[in-house]
């Protein structure tokens, strides 16, 4: 019979592994910047991804839930409708968002789940 210490220990032997394995299994994948993803969008249609890009001047849509971001050479449409969006999304913001790259009617558009900001005061001069 296996004392209490010995089964406390085999427990968080087991526990230990467990979180191990699920670092492993469920590793999370890069952001893409917007240049990346248009790259090669075929490989990554419907599945799961991170990007970031800067949202484009005058593109948000609230009536239709859509914005557009850009990197250097390329642009995507972002749907916003089933999205969390963290406060301060605006022109010219750099965004990060989590969802799925999807060919509709012959345009990319990223179907956003999570859309974060950057928060602008990180990116401004400090004023001495």
């Amino acid at each position: 019979m296996l004392t209490r210490r010995s089964r406390m220990l085999i427990i968080g032997g087991v526990i230990t592994i467990l979180l191990a394995a699920t670092l492993f299994l469920e590793a999370p994948e890069a952001t893409r910047t917007v240049d990346e993803v248009l790259d090669d969008p075929d490989s990554l249609e419907g599945r799961q991804i991170a990007i970031r890009g800067e949202v484009l001047d005058g593109s948000i849509d609230n009536s239709t839930y859509t914005f557009v971001i850009h990197g250097e050479s390329s642009e995507l449409k972002i749907d916003f409708t089933k999205a969390v969006v963290s406060n301060g999304l605006g022109d010219n913001r750099t965004i990060y968002a989590e969802g799925i790259l999807v060919n509709s009617e012959g345009e990319w558009v990223f179907e956003a789940e999570v859309i974060k900001t950057s928060c602008p005061s990180k990116y401004e001069e400090q004023v001495d």
